[in-house]
């Protein structure tokens, strides 16, 4: 075990050093406090001795009767708030109005006004106001992964049942993310694709939403009216994502569907689909301009892509450029 070492002036040499405990007092901002201490003592004359580690630790204390006398957060509740509710020292300091360092000067160990402070305590105190506070401020947030992060743990704390966005709205998330000029109608294909081969490879489905048989392939009809206002332009995305909201099976399949299928326009894509059994069969003797909303049964769709992976001898998912490839040369000779 090493000794702790300082310069002693009696005895002109480092010597080690022991604490004893002692009341002290000490001036802030204009007024006295009375608190208890440590002094370092040299082990070899015992004569109290400076030591930088004592020094700091007697500072402290003075700042702690300070904070308690005037009713301040105390430093070690300050460091505990954003490991309760999984934040980091910035987003909580946007959060909360604040300047982007106010908060990460209060972990330094600079002291909060009593404003500041009693703010602190409440969030620390009362974890059902601190989640009601970041759904009405995350909008101060620049990540939404801080808040959904966040959200997350202070929910599980508090025992609520979080309100998870649906399996297609994540994929929709991702696919933003990754798709640098993806179109409304090249996300309706996309979609559709993901689900197709996810249930090829997983044999269950990936969304609970049903897609209809339109005039320009299948299309998901709550998704077209929240993006029908881009019309022909691509859709902006938020500039960040989460993949842990995937299994490694759903990233998988996303991200192959991604490189071999979203690199086509949703126009060639719209093409693939009219070629395919479940459009086509759903569509009937329709002609081929007329509005339908017939839906494009699941098990029509699982079929399909099943016959599709064994056909081509899909292995793994990355093996969807195969059929990309062929459907890709079999639509430009038509």
């Amino acid at each position: 075990m090493n000794e702790k070492m300082t310069f002693c002036e009696e005895c002109r040499t480092d010597v080690a050093y022991y604490c004893e405990r002692v009341p002290l007092k000490g001036s802030l901002k204009g007024e006295e406090y009375s608190y208890t201490g440590n002094k370092a003592v040299c082990t070899e004359c015992g004569t109290e001795v400076y030591a930088a580690e004592i020094e700091d630790g007697n500072l402290k204390a003075l700042y702690d009767a300070y904070r308690q006398k005037n009713g301040i957060i105390s430093l070690e509740k300050i460091l505990e708030i954003p490991r309760k509710y999984n934040i980091g020292k910035r987003p909580l300091s946007l959060l909360l109005g604040w300047g982007e360092m106010t908060f990460t000067r209060y972990c330094d160990g600079d002291m909060p006004t009593k404003q500041y402070s009693d703010m602190l305590q409440k969030i620390y105190g009362d974890p059902a106001f601190y989640l009601s506070f970041l759904e009405e401020n995350k909008g101060n947030l620049r990540s939404q992964i801080a808040y959904e992060k966040s959200k997350r743990q202070t929910a599980e704390f508090l025992g609520r049942p979080i309100n998870k966005a649906s399996k297609v709205d994540a994929v929709i998330g991702y696919l933003l993310f990754q798709c640098e000029d993806i179109t409304p109608l090249a996300l309706q294909k996309a979609l559709y694709y993901i689900q197709g081969f996810y249930f090829a490879f997983m044999k269950v489905f990936l969304f609970v939403d049903d897609c209809e048989a339109w005039v320009h392939g299948p299309v998901y009809r709550e998704i077209y009216n929240r993006y029908s206002n881009y019309r022909f332009d691509q859709i902006e995305s938020n500039g960040e994502f989460d993949v842990s909201v995937f299994t490694d099976a759903e990233k998988a399949v996303i991200d192959s569907v991604i490189q071999h299928l979203c690199c086509y326009s949703g126009k060639i894509l719209e093409r693939f689909t009219h070629s395919e059994m479940p459009w086509i069969k759903t569509r009937g003797y329709l002609p081929s301009d007329a509005h339908s909303n017939r839906i494009i049964a699941k098990e029509d769709i699982g079929e399909y892509f099943s016959a599709v992976r064994q056909k081509y001898n899909m292995l793994t998912p990355n093996d969807i450029e195969n059929y990309a490839q062929v459907m890709f040369n079999r639509t430009m000779r038509s």
